[in-house]
């Protein structure tokens, strides 16, 4: 009986030791089946993931890209407008600058008319006859006491008569001497003028009071009063003892004709003189800097051109440019801090024969020639017709011509 006892304790206890043993293994085996599960499934689960997230990425990519380009096509549709846009603002602009000096000049011209500035009967016929539009006035700046000089022009490259006539019909070139008013008003020296204007019709008057020291007055009011009676393409200004071929300045001023704000000459810088009594003394000489100072590029005052439009704004402001003492340094401080164009053309500054007449037969025939040492030619009234002679164009050169 006890030993029965004993054999059913014994195994009681050996039944419970395996009975915790498997469920331990049990556990542990559902443990290792779980994470194997959960593992395989994360696994599969961030594949798809990644693959779907993948496509929409790319999906992405692809609209940002058209996005991108047609962003840039827009932008760049945009900066073509815009470009279209600022040259139309550009036109539109320049235009109204176009008008606005067009009617400043009428105004300009109606002011001269009505303080009387043109003297001469050619302003009546210009307005009568309505305006045509010229090659170049050529305003040849003369003096009371240069009767023989304008004589020896006249003899030599000034057409006279009907020639003169008909250069101005056939050719569009107008030339005329250009002298204004004697300090007593109707006196002997005005007399004679207008006695040689009758003979001879080539003269224009100006609203001026002769004088030397007057010059930079003069040559403002002879460009207003030539604007406002001729509408040229250029206007040139040109001393009575200087010798001109008029075709080859012609030829030459064609070749800059559709350039605007164009200054046409021999450009030059020489000093400024301080000393009082010298000859073009400058009294305002502080004004360009320490002694021995040179002046602002400018043409020479033998002969010089300037286009339309800038003698339309000599025209328009000749009341605030100032005058210095010399004529042509003058002329060329009002184009300071203006977009004009100088142009150097070393023929409208040659010498007497034999330089000139080297040229020529050379091919290279001159547009002006005088001497530096006498800034004209020296003795011109003496000396004019053998320059013609020797250095002239030829006389079927004007006739030829072709503008």
């Amino acid at each position: 009986m006890m030993k029965c006892r004993g054999e059913q304790s014994s195994r009681s206890s050996i039944s419970k030791k395996w009975t915790l043993l498997l469920c331990l293994g049990s556990f542990c085996a559902g443990m290792l089946l779980t994470t194997r599960m959960w593992t395989e499934s994360e696994s599969k689960g961030i594949t798809k993931t990644t693959a779907v997230e993948a496509e929409k990425l790319k999906l992405i990519s692809e609209g940002c890209h058209h996005t991108i380009k047609n962003k840039q096509a827009e932008e760049k549709d945009i900066i073509q407008e815009v470009h279209k846009t600022h040259h139309a603002i550009h036109t539109l602009d320049k235009t109204i600058s176009n008008l606005e000096m067009e009617l400043a000049a009428a105004r300009a011209a109606q002011e001269t008319t009505r303080i009387g500035s043109p003297e001469s009967d050619e302003f009546g016929k210009s307005v009568a006859s309505g305006k045509r539009k010229y090659l170049m006035v050529i305003g040849i700046n003369t003096a009371f006491s240069s009767r023989k000089r304008r004589d020896s022009v006249r003899a030599t490259w000034m057409p006279q008569g009907e020639e003169r006539k008909k250069l101005e019909e056939e050719k569009g070139i107008i030339i005329r001497f250009v002298i204004g008013h004697g300090a007593t008003s109707g006196g002997i020296l005005d007399r004679a003028i207008e006695a040689e204007d009758r003979k001879h019709g080539d003269l224009l008057r100006l609203k001026h009071i002769e004088g030397y020291l007057e010059l930079s007055a003069k040559t403002k009011i002879y460009f207003a009063t030539a604007v406002a009676l001729w509408d040229a393409d250029f206007y040139i200004k040109v001393d009575d003892d200087v010798h001109v071929n008029i075709a080859t300045l012609g030829e030459t001023l064609v070749r800059h004709r559709k350039k605007q704000r164009v200054y046409i000459g021999c450009m030059k810088s020489g000093p400024v003189l301080a000393q009082k009594g010298v000859r073009y003394h400058e009294p305002e000489y502080w004004k360009f800097g320490e002694a021995g100072n040179k002046y602002f590029r400018h043409a020479t005052g033998q002969l010089y051109a300037i286009s339309n439009d800038l003698a339309t704004y000599i025209s328009i402001n000749q009341h605030l440019l100032h005058k210095y003492a010399n004529e042509d340094v003058s002329l060329g401080s009002w184009f300071i801090g203006l977009d004009v164009e100088h142009i150097d053309d070393r023929r409208l500054c040659c010498g007497t024969p034999p330089d000139c007449e080297w040229k020529a037969q050379a091919g290279n025939v001159c547009v002006a020639s005088f001497d530096w040492t006498c800034s004209g030619i020296c003795k011109s009234t003496e000396r004019m017709m053998e320059v013609h002679r020797r250095c002239g164009e030829g006389e079927n050169a004007l006739k030829t011509a072709v503008f």
